[in-house]
């Protein structure tokens, strides 16, 4: 397995984040993202998740709620890859693909877009 602290993981995830565009990240709203170093048990592939209701489906209800959560998940992540190169470009596919689903396009649509 590839080896990365936790910090510069944490890092590369801010550098994703910083990668997405600033008209994008204005429309973000009431989401915070997390690194994790391993996803539950009964999924332990799991690269990303993101908890919460999307931009798309809130409506006037929507008041006072805790943030959508996006958790990036460490291990799987340095498993899979096997460069530092490759840890990058994946930790920027799936921040992309969290950030995604907070506005509300499915899984379906993310792999037409090779965000899969």
């Amino acid at each position: 397995m590839l080896e990365m602290t936790r910090e510069e993981f944490e890092e590369l995830v801010a550098e994703a984040l910083d990668r997405i565009p600033p008209e994008l990240t204005r429309l973000m709203d009431n989401v915070a993202v997390f690194v994790e170093d391993e996803p539950p048990a009964e999924d332990p592939e799991l690269l990303g998740i993101y908890e919460g209701t999307p931009l798309t489906e809130r409506g006037e209800w929507y008041a006072g709620v805790l943030p959508d959560r996006i958790t990036i998940y460490r291990g799987p992540t340095l498993r899979m890859c096997g460069s530092r190169e490759e840890v990058v470009e994946e930790t920027e596919v799936t921040v992309v693909h969290e950030i995604a689903h907070h506005f509300g396009i499915d899984d379906e649509r993310l792999h037409a877009l090779g965000y899969g």
